[in-house]
């Protein structure tokens, strides 16, 4: 009998029923988990490697967001290294890149020397994620891809909202470069569940030399577009620099579009956007992410500086959205593929935006349960959403561009992301300045220290400690106008969810997926993958 690690090493053609596909998937979702969790880890460290390492304010947001910015810039370039050089390569190779970038951060003396590794870190998160699901589109068939999508997706959505509590728990026990170091044993076993389970996708092609010049545009483009819309909001989004990076963006990814329509070697055909059901869903995706990070963003300081929760209490009641996700994800492609893409898709979205409005509706006082019941309908809707945008998505583009199209599914993520911290951050900060005026509880408080509890509701606090019990309004009033501003930056968000609802009923195609020939035809000539 064949074992699975001997035929992890044999030739491999996509789109076939891989023997040992359970097992893959299995791999594939560890490595998502490993790389995804980051993404929100490091968010209850924050306040302590302001300590630790004597970081300011925006040396904690370059800290944060140096992940983000280099995953961003880097998902189209390194799924298309994938597609060109071997998928399994770009995965083991990417884990390896994460695990130094890892150690480094959790050797850092310094918040300069820490961005640096965070960065080095999302270099190698690049790599990983695009290959997790190009893999897995080239191991599962047809029939099977659906709900293998939607395991994946619930992994991706669950360890969004885990980070902030194994975070909180770490901090706990240890000193802060433990949220570095766990990665390492992760890292251990999924690379060596890697050698011995998932084949190579190798995909033969003449097209095989690298778009450098694709390269090169497309990382310019993400990298200028990213950080526009993480520094707008200090910068201010109408500032000659903000401006100028979005005007870059916007040139330079036109010409990218503008070359990879033109270059006999294409990083990836960029004629897939004009499929309906790709762009459809993509919108889809940015838009929910767009609503997950503005709303967690904003929550967690609610949690924590409201509420007055510990970081691992605030991550912990934040556990019902991962639930309500992991609950719904697994079953929506059976929905999907029962009511259509055009009806769960939007039933997501306005799900969350229902789940959106209803935290909307908070005072400082708010009970759990109120928050717990607002995050479940949150979760829910993610849950119906991902699975089907995603198998929209990989369905519209042949196998040996899968590593190209799963890196934009992961871009339209990241970005729809950070736009949202972005554009809610900024609503939730000029909306906290003046609501701090509005609450008639500033009387007698000296002017220096209304200046200062005017930067942040964290800023507010630390004054009203400090200045003794003549002060003691002002964290009252600090906590009433945050409140009050999160929910006006929660409103604009649940709007545009239900809002991206209506234009993705209109906009999706009944099905998501290739009808049964158009797939038997796309798999028949389906090249075979080389392995290594």
């Amino acid at each position: 009998m064949t074992t699975v690690s001997t035929l992890s090493s044999k030739r491999w053609t996509a789109g076939m029923a891989h023997p040992g596909r359970r097992k893959i998937l299995a791999v594939l979702c560890l490595s998502l988990l490993i790389v995804v969790i980051d993404n929100t880890v490091l968010n209850t460290a924050l306040p302590t490697l302001a300590r630790q390492l004597h970081a300011g304010t925006s040396s904690l947001q370059w800290i944060a967001d140096a992940f983000s910015l280099v995953f961003a810039a880097l998902l189209v370039t390194a799924g298309a290294i994938g597609d060109r050089f071997g998928r399994r390569q770009a995965l083991v190779g990417g884990l390896v890149l994460y695990a130094v970038g890892s150690t480094g951060a959790a050797l850092a003396g310094s918040a300069g020397t820490l961005i640096t590794w965070r960065a080095v870190m999302g270099a190698g998160a690049a790599f990983v994620m695009p290959a997790t699901l190009s893999i897995l589109n080239s191991v599962f068939p047809s029939t099977e891809r659906p709900q293998a999508i939607a395991l994946w997706s619930a992994v991706a959505g669950v360890a969004v909202v885990i980070g902030p509590t194994l975070g909180g728990f770490l901090l706990a026990h240890f000193a802060w470069g433990a949220v570095f170091w766990v990665n390492l044993p992760f890292v251990a076993v999924a690379l060596a569940a890697i050698v011995t389970v998932v084949p190579e996708i190798a995909v033969t092609s003449d097209k095989a030399r690298l778009d450098v010049t694709g390269v090169i545009m497309s990382a310019a483009g993400l990298v200028a577009l990213v950080d526009a819309i993480i520094e707008a909001p200090d910068r201010g989004w109408a500032s000659p620099l903000t401006l100028g990076e979005l005007a870059l963006a916007i040139a330079v990814l036109a010409g990218f579009v503008i070359w990879e329509r033109h270059t006999a070697n294409p990083m990836i055909d960029v004629r897939v956007f004009t499929h309906r059901a790709f762009s459809a869903a993509s919108g889809a995706l940015a838009l929910t992410f767009f609503a997950l990070f503005g709303s967690l963003f904003v929550l967690t300081q609610y949690l924590q500086l409201v509420h007055g929760y510990s970081t691992l209490s605030a991550g912990v009641r934040a556990l019902p959205f991962a639930l309500a996700m992991g609950a719904v994800s697994p079953v929506s492609g059976i929905l999907a593929q029962r009511f259509g893409v055009r009806r769960i898709v939007p039933a997501g979205l306005a799900l969350m935006g229902a789940g959106l409005w209803w935290l909307s509706n908070v005072t400082p006082a708010t009970g759990y349960p109120h928050l717990a019941a607002a995050v479940v309908l949150m979760g829910a809707g993610m849950g119906l959403i991902m699975a089907p945008a995603s198998e929209s998505i990989m369905s519209a583009l042949p196998h040996e561009q899968a590593g190209a199209g799963s890196a934009i599914n992961d871009t339209v993520r990241e970005v729809g992301g950070a736009l949202g911290v972005a554009v809610v951050g900024s609503i939730v900060s000029a909306a906290y300045r003046s609501q701090l005026h509005l609450t008639g509880l500033l009387s007698g408080i000296p002017a220096a220290a209304v200046r200062a509890a005017r930067t942040s509701v964290a800023a507010a606090d630390q004054v009203a400690a400090a200045a003794g019990p003549h002060a003691a309004g002002l964290a009252v009033a600090a906590h009433s106008a945050f409140t009050t501003s999160m929910t006006d930056g929660l409103q604009v968000v649940a709007g545009l969810a239900v809002a991206g609802a209506l234009a993705a009923a209109w906009a999706l195609p009944k099905h998501g997926r290739p009808d049964s020939a158009q797939v038997e035809a796309a798999e028949a000539t389906a090249p075979d993958l080389i392995a290594a």
